[in-house]
């Protein structure tokens, strides 16, 4: 069970530099010590107040907030109103709607929800010439880091992972350092259905994402292993659907450089959830690895 998190004082006084008096303050945190957001109630709405988890996560999230958030339909991405580096806080937007987790939709909403969240994609990873040559450096470099990173998974995770296992993330770590770049985008970095919204209202319902701390340069199919870890993992309809409204298939060499970052992100999932005793990342890594395992060798 979560604690409540109260928000720091310097924080709020900031906050009404701002926006003005603040009437009510509300934790909205995730369940995770490194999640630190509150609603605000003041004069002009609700606002969000957030402290990044990192200097990292702060610039990637002013960045995506300040040059690829406001290219979406408006009301579906949060919305910079100010930030503060030495507190590493940013004063956001709203976007209507209700958390998908919180929702229980019907087999066909499902699949509408994903063809949204397609589409909604799409739009924020833009297209190559949108890079600059340093993010297409720096797309290729999170590939090659993924790779790289493969053998600190398994000294981390020991023992967690079985020889076959350790087998499968090796194999699967050259085959992505001898692919190359794959399409490189502006990904959103968390792309999961704890960050998606859907707004019911009257008209047709709206789709809307948040929390774009890890958003940079990448090959665009990081975006989907969350995905193909976890909501697709036994609804290829869904798969479908949220390719139907990103508008394209995927490449061949996207299939492979997806499936070797599923099974790195699988390996990392079990050497860092473990110590923090995270069971339910643990078990998917464990999962994503007996399943890719048998066919990969």
């Amino acid at each position: 069970m979560s604690v409540e998190k109260p928000i720091p004082p310097a924080l709020l006084r900031w906050a009404r530099n701002v926006v003005g008096p603040v009437h009510l303050v509300r934790d909205v945190s995730h369940d995770r010590d490194t999640s630190l957001v509150w609603r605000l109630s003041c004069a002009i709405g609700t606002v969000f107040a957030k402290v990044a988890s990192s200097p990292t996560s702060f610039a990637r999230a002013t960045r995506a907030l300040r040059e690829a958030a406001p290219g979406m339909e408006p009301g579906t991405a949060p919305l910079l109103l100010a930030a503060d580096p030495l507190q590493r806080a940013l004063l956001l937007s709203p976007v209507p709607g209700r958390t998908v987790k919180a929702l229980s939709p019907a087999p066909a909403a499902q699949r509408m929800l994903h063809r949204q969240a397609g589409r909604w994609l799409r739009r924020f990873h833009g297209g190559p010439g949108e890079l600059s040559p340093q993010d297409h450096a720096d797309a290729a470099a999170e590939v090659a880091r993924a790779a790289a990173g493969a053998e600190e998974h398994l000294d981390r995770a020991g023992d967690l992972i079985t020889a076959e296992g350790r087998r499968t993330v090796r194999w699967h770590a050259a085959v992505l350092g001898r692919l190359g770049s794959p399409p490189a985008g502006y990904v959103h970095g968390d792309f999961q259905e704890r960050n998606w919204l859907l707004d019911t209202g009257p008209a047709a319902p709206v789709f809307g994402a948040v929390d774009l701390e890890r958003a940079r340069p990448h090959a665009v199919v990081a975006d989907l292993v969350p995905l193909v870890c976890g909501s697709w993992l036994h609804r290829p309809d869904l798969q479908e659907a949220f390719l139907d409204g990103y508008g394209r298939t995927l490449t061949a060499e996207e299939h492979g450089a997806l499936r070797c970052l599923s099974v790195l992100d699988a390996a990392s999932a079990i050497a860092w959830g473990a110590p923090a005793g995270d069971d339910v990342i643990v078990a998917r890594g464990r999962a994503t690895l007996a399943r890719l395992e048998v066919h990969a060798l």
